[in-house]
């Protein structure tokens, strides 16, 4: 399924390279950064916010490629999105997770929409709520359904609300986000969905705050909660600290310190995240 992945990443591009406006209204780092699932967010976290810098009537296209390295395990993702009028959000992601002590990969392609219900992230009282859903779908089932899953494909739903408090703490601006997502997924899908005894969904709280040090240097905390369903090992929730410099609109880099917990039996997941993003 990687070939197909890249096919419609060269499309996106090319569609949009053409298409996309080369000046756009929208304040530096009020995009975000785009998540190992492609969707706009930080690091493992979607936020409200809409990807890339499209203001009304304005179209924008982003790409991304994220490496995580952790004890055990390394994980893959790239992936494309495409904004429309500062609301609508199409992306879609193709992960790859190497098994570096056991040998072996599993990997599965994410295609999400989100769209803008209501307020603004800088210029309204309310924060701004973005709805979003993620079509996820393993490469090879093999290993999930041997472990217990019961599906090799699923849907997660979100509900995302996301705020900027100006001079909130020393005078810096702060970003809040708050996301509850209904799940299936193991291992955010990697592991496949649900399990033979229980296909139904989990509702997970994932959070993000981030102080803005400068108009484009942010510095953040997530936490992900995470469903702990298959019984051969346990599952833990994902945190991560993060430093995120906007370059320009054009060119932005995130590195963190992330803890995965317990992935496969293996314990104490932790290690080192680096995205690189750009933006048309």
């Amino acid at each position: 399924m990687y070939q197909p992945m890249c096919i419609i990443l060269a499309v996106l591009l090319s569609l949009i390279s053409v298409c996309a406006q080369a000046e756009t209204s929208k304040v530096i780092a009020t995009g975000g950064a785009t998540t190992i699932e492609g969707s706009a967010g930080g690091g493992i976290v979607p936020w409200a916010v809409i990807n890339g810098y499209a203001s009304s009537d304005q179209w924008s296209f982003t790409a991304m490629n994220t490496a995580v390295y952790v004890d055990d395990f390394t994980l893959h993702s790239i992936g494309a999105s495409l904004s429309i009028d500062n609301r609508f959000e199409l992306s879609i992601a193709k992960q790859t997770f190497d098994l570096d002590t056991l040998g072996g990969k599993l990997g599965q392609d994410i295609i999400g929409v989100k769209y803008k219900l209501a307020g603004e992230v800088l210029y309204t009282a309310m924060p701004q709520i973005s709805l979003g859903l993620q079509y996820k779908r393993v490469d090879d089932f093999a290993l999930p359904q041997a472990v217990g899953a019961r599906n090799d494909w699923g849907v997660d739903i979100y509900l995302a609300a996301s705020k900027v408090y100006f001079d909130a703490i020393a005078g810096r601006n702060l970003v809040t986000n708050l996301t509850l997502r209904a799940t299936k997924a193991n291992q955010i899908g990697l592991l496949g969905f649900g399990t033979a005894t229980n296909n139904n969904y989990q509702l997970q709280a994932e959070t993000s705050i981030a102080v803005l040090l400068t108009d484009n240097i942010a510095l953040g905390y997530e936490y992900k909660q995470k469903p702990d369903q298959l019984g051969f090992a346990e599952e833990n929730d994902w945190q991560d600290i993060f430093m995120a410099w906007f370059v320009n609109k054009h060119l932005s880099v995130v590195g963190a310190y992330v803890d995965l917990g317990s992935i496969a039996g293996f314990e104490q997941q932790q290690g080192w995240y680096l995205s690189v993003e750009g933006t048309l």
